[in-house]
């Protein structure tokens, strides 16, 4: 499966879903998308067939808000039927809501008041370890989301519990609804800062490269004795000018014609992946 044609086509799935319900956080689906394919089709041990296998991986995606790039892939893995999201997403009764849902198939909490992903994996992890599994928890968080102090409690934890089977990703777009995250809220040199907590910290220069974030998480299983982070310098809006690295498209529904400007890009940027891939 070529992992890379798949993330675009996947954004128009995300894009129509928006335009479907006439909301959604349009920048941090594109950001982190290739991070979830890479996760579903590649990396964890987790399908519709094997959900109630203990020995599963857990994903928490903690940055909730960026729910429709993660229906799109629930779709494409046959969790959930696109067609019928697009056709209730944001709906008065919907089950397809704007954050994760764990009424849903394949999600496992309800996510999306940012800083409690990570904490709530570390108990995860925790509870794995001492039932002696050999599944991996992973968790996905947005570069705004750090201001949270929850976050670094549970860094702590990670680090004192000794939790090599816990793998956390940052999407490092460094934007955030309200603009650049460090003149919101600085995070000065991150590797350190984490590595500071007794994290192995893995840099991913290019955040939206399948080859790039693939090595990453191998290299991620090999650490012993403490948990290990990705940061995924990631584009914000990736894969169209529209959109990419413009604070304002944080949340917003692109017009008409933008649909058309976007839509298309992604579209060209898919078919030349699936041509290099022959």
């Amino acid at each position: 499966m070529n992992l890379k044609a798949l993330s675009y086509k996947l954004r128009r799935d995300a894009i129509n879903i928006i335009c479907a319900g006439k909301t959604g956080h349009i920048g941090g689906d594109m950001s982190v998308m290739e991070i979830l394919v890479e996760l579903y089709f590649k990396q964890m041990n987790i399908s519709p067939e094997n959900m109630d296998d203990e020995n599963r991986d857990l994903f928490i995606l903690s940055k909730g808000h960026s729910m429709e790039a993660y229906y799109a892939v629930l779709a494409e893995k046959n969790f959930v039927n696109l067609d019928d999201i697009i056709k209730n997403f944001s709906k008065f009764g919907s089950k397809y809501i704007g954050h994760p849902n764990n009424k849903l198939p394949g999600i496992e909490m309800n996510s999306g008041s940012l800083g409690h992903g990570l904490p709530v994996c570390v108990g995860m992890a925790i509870a794995s370890k001492m039932d002696k599994k050999n599944n991996r928890i992973y968790v996905v968080m947005g570069d705004g989301e750090l201001a949270e102090g929850s976050v670094w409690e549970g860094a702590m934890a990670a680090r004192q519990y000794k939790l090599d089977n816990l793998c956390a990703v940052v999407d490092r777009n460094r934007l955030q609804i309200s603009g650049n995250t460090e003149d919101i809220m600085g995070h000065d040199d991150l590797h350190e800062r984490f590595k500071s907590f007794g994290w192995t910290v893995i840099d991913v220069k290019d955040g939206n490269d399948i080859d790039e974030l693939d090595a990453a998480f191998e290299k991620a299983k090999t650490v012993k004795d403490c948990p290990s982070v990705l940061i995924a310098n990631t584009v914000k809006g990736k894969g169209s000018s529209v959109i990419e690295n413009k604070a304002n498209w944080h949340h917003r529904v692109p017009s008409e014609d933008e649909y058309q400007t976007i839509m298309k890009d992604l579209k060209t940027a898919e078919e030349v992946l699936l041509n290099d891939g022959q």
